[in-house]
Formats: structure tokens, sequence, C-alpha cells
């Protein structure tokens, strides 16, 4: 008999926000199906004595509390003992991150990893999106000041993004060359993502939810007046919606995509029916919010699909 436990490697539960967390809601649901919830951050994993080990806690949630989750038990765990990993932590993707997905790549084979470790190092979540260029707005990936100058010539007014960041972080909307702030931005990023302004952001973007390889759902998100973030940590607005047949048939593309990739859970994102580039892998969200506005409870499709 396997232990019913689910391993979390995330930000610590007291950095969440209930209301809309993703990481929450998935554990509640297991709970539910009565396994335990072990958490660790990700710097509290180790190789020692060739046994991939964690220190963390076993931990119980409840949505009906206002401190939503109580902390059971301090341990050291050998992670190989559990049923599931859940890699959850915030990105960005960083030397840590990195790190995390090789000491869990020698356990992959005895644990089931969501997402799996080697495929979420591979996919870099922006420039992975560069293979679905004719359904994006016009794009190019680049520290090449000249290539930047030139797009934004072209194109008048411009998103400028970090290729490994989250959140709406560092984002700006360029309706000129500003060559200090772009030399800048480069020097601190390295390579960036430089994207046409799609105007239609003003109606809010479309999360699409996709699971073990099929389109499950979606929900809109309208920025706050004034922002051109679609991002909810920047005030955006969720609201129910359906996909378009457009927005549909380019999801089912990519879900298909993903499942040979070995990527179980994943999020895209469209604008104006344009894909926006965002292939999130490394820590989906929305799965509570989508619950909150529809009823339609996708963390019960995660585990089923996960035959947990």
């Amino acid at each position: 008999m396997i232990n019913k436990i689910v391993a979390i490697q995330g930000n610590h539960p007291s950095t969440l926000n209930p209301v809309t967390d993703t990481s929450v809601f998935l554990a509640n649901e297991i709970q539910n199906k009565k396994y335990n919830v072990f958490y660790y951050d990700p710097k509290h994993i180790s190789i020692v004595n060739s046994k991939v080990i964690a220190d963390g806690f076993f931990i119980k949630f409840d949505y009906t509390k206002k401190k939503f989750f109580k902390i059971l038990k301090k341990q050291r765990l050998d992670l190989t003992i559990c049923k599931f990993i859940l890699i959850r932590q915030d990105p960005p993707f960083n030397l840590e991150y990195i790190s995390t997905t090789y000491i869990l790549d020698s356990i992959k084979n005895k644990v089931k990893i969501i997402n799996n470790p080697t495929s979420i190092r591979n996919i870099s979540e922006k420039l992975y999106s560069a293979k679905y260029q004719k359904y994006m707005p016009s794009t190019i990936f680049t520290q090449n000041i000249n290539e930047i100058k030139k797009f934004i010539k072209k194109n008048k007014k411009v998103i400028l993004k970090p290729i490994h960041s989250y959140s709406g972080n560092d984002i700006h909307l360029l309706k000129n060359f500003n060559v200090k702030l772009i030399n800048k931005f480069i020097k601190k990023h390295d390579h960036v993502m430089c994207q046409k302004f799609l105007p239609k952001i003003s109606k809010g973007d479309k999360r699409v939810f996709i699971i073990n390889g099929k389109v499950c759902g979606a929900i809109s998100r309208v920025p706050k007046v004034g922002s051109f973030l679609s991002n909810m940590s920047k005030g955006a607005k969720p609201i129910n919606i359906k996909l378009s047949k457009i927005e549909n048939n380019i999801s089912r593309l990519i879900a298909k995509d993903l499942k040979k990739e070995n990527i179980f859970f994943a999020g895209i994102d469209f604008i104006d029916q344009k894909l926006n580039g965002d292939i999130n892998v490394t820590s989906p969200t929305g799965l509570k919010t989508l619950y909150d506005l529809s009823g339609k409870n996708l963390a019960k499709v995660f585990w089923n699909e996960l035959k947990a």
C-alpha cells in the first residue's frame, strides 16, 4: 500500500491567498480523498545518502476557518514515500527552480510529479510559444536593441516583458523607443519578449485550463480601469466566459502538444482571440476562481485524471 501522501513544493502557506490560490484548492480536494498533505519550501529539498528528502510539515487546510491552514507536524520526509508531488512555487524560473527540477528528476520514476520536472525545465513559458507564432500578435524574442527599435517603429504600441517573470511583473507598454529604459531592462532580464499591443485587452484576456491533454475550462480577467494588466494580482476582475471556436481549436492543438511533452497541467492565455505567448506550466493558477464563478470543480478533474 503506497502511503496516501501528496507533497507540495511551494511558497509558505502564510504567503498564499486562500480566496484565489490554486495550490490550496488542489490540496483541499485531495484531503477530501483522505490523503495527507506534506508541504515544503523549494530551499528545503536535499539529496542526502542518495535519498531525496525535504524538511517540511504535514498540514491541514480548512476554508471555513479564518486561519485557513494548520501545521500538524514538522518532519523530514523521504519524498519517494509520497504518491504525488506537486511543484507549485511561484516562478521566477531561476537557478533555484532549475536545481529543484534536477533533484526531483532523480525520483520521477518512483513518484508521480506534476508537472514533470524535466518537462518544466525544458519548456520556457514564453519561448515555448515561438512555435505558435501564427496564432499570436506580432512578437519577437531578443536582446538586440536595434531589433527592438525596428519592432516599435513598425508596430507603434508594444508590450515589453521579461521571458522568465510572472504575475504581470515588470511589464511595460511602450509608445515610443525609450533607449534608456530598454537598455536597463535588457541589462536586468537578458532576452526579452516584445509583442504588438492589442487594445482589446481592456475587455479582458481569457485563461484556458489544460489538464492531461484536455481543454477543461476558461475564465476571463478584465483589467482595472486604466490598466493593461489582466493579472488578478494586479487588480483585474474575473468573469465567466466561453471560448470562441478559434480559441478552442488553438487550445486543443496546444493541449495535444503539451501532453506529448509530459505536461499534465497548464494554463494558456488569449487576448482578442490571439494567443498571448504565455504557456503557464510552472505553477498555473485560476482553478479556485473558475469554481467560484461557475461551480465547475477542476480540482476534482485534476485528481481524477491523475487517478488519485
